[in-house]
């Protein structure tokens, strides 16, 4: 077990999955969203970013993996993204450490870093509820429900609230307000709707005046993850393996292992690995032995 606390939150590595768990006092897109268990076959890599305060943990997931990362499209700022860790000075060797640790699994277990065909991780827990701007996004998982404020166009508030079936959604997009421009939060019926958000009935406007404005990206990403035919990557990808029934017998363990030990040995021999990296990658699978 490898694991790490700061004031940012906490990492924790048994060898097959990483648990995060925010701080207290982090972004509410982080808070809301809550502890997340990360399989390994998720996880494309990892590193650690040393500066004078001390540094900054980032785990890379395979593209398609995470629904959250889906719908932010990589519009996420850095302190509302669940898989960077703020890293204290006097925790940056436990920072290199675990990040060794999860760099040896993942080429133990020989995790390519493709992209995937399907959501490794769930997605955001429901109901679940986020927004601001003209109004309020909720989805139980299978309504979406949008509200609307005293900020909002008569044309939205004439209408009332919005229910709108999840069998009847055809896509969603979530855009954060940036600089001048206003973001936005739409649901899609059978095709891309041309009408400004500020007058859509199936968006909100998000203007970017509160972090709690980024909470839409949430309830987005839980719509995404449970569509009939959630999207992957637009290219063809790598199915992820699949999950066993459980654990092997102790013998075919230990077959397992000596044959990965073989395959280091031949990655060493072809050039693929530097003799330090198949040092250590030896090391891990002997202690697991």
């Amino acid at each position: 077990m490898a694991d790490i606390i700061s004031r940012d939150g906490t990492w924790s590595f048994d060898g097959s999955t990483l648990r995060i768990v925010p701080g207290s006092k982090v972004h509410p897109v982080r808070q809301d969203l809550g502890e997340l268990a990360v399989p390994l076959h998720a996880v494309a890599g990892v590193s650690f970013e040393p500066d004078r305060k001390g540094g900054r943990l980032r785990l890379r997931l395979r593209t398609g993996a995470c629904p959250v990362l889906r719908a932010a499209d990589g519009r996420l700022k850095d302190a509302a993204d669940p898989y960077q860790l703020v890293v204290e000075k006097d925790r940056t060797g436990v920072a290199e450490y675990l990040v060794d640790e999860i760099r040896n699994a993942l080429l133990i277990e020989q995790v390519p870093d493709g992209p995937v065909d399907r959501f490794l991780l769930p997605g955001p827990s429901v109901p679940v509820s986020g927004g601001g701007g003209d109004g309020t996004a909720s989805f139980d998982g299978k309504t979406v429900r949008l509200t609307w404020n005293w900020k909002a166009e008569e044309s939205k508030t004439s209408g009332g609230a919005v229910s709108l079936p999840l069998s009847e959604v055809t896509g969603v997009r979530w855009v954060p307000a940036i600089g001048l421009e206003n973001g936005f939060l739409r649901f899609d019926r059978g095709g891309v709707s041309a009408t400004s958000a500020k007058y859509d009935p199936y968006s909100l406007d998000l203007w970017g005046l509160s972090k709690r404005e980024y909470t839409a990206v949430l309830v987005a990403a839980a719509v995404l993850v449970r569509m009939p035919e959630p999207a992957g990557p637009a290219a063809p990808a790598e199915a992820a393996p699949a999950l066993g029934p459980g654990p092997a017998p102790a013998a075919d363990d230990h077959d397992v292992l000596l044959r990965r030990l073989r395959e280091l040995g031949e990655l060493r021999e072809a050039g693929i690995l530097t003799d330090d990296e198949f040092a250590t990658a030896k090391r891990a699978v002997l202690k697991r032995l």
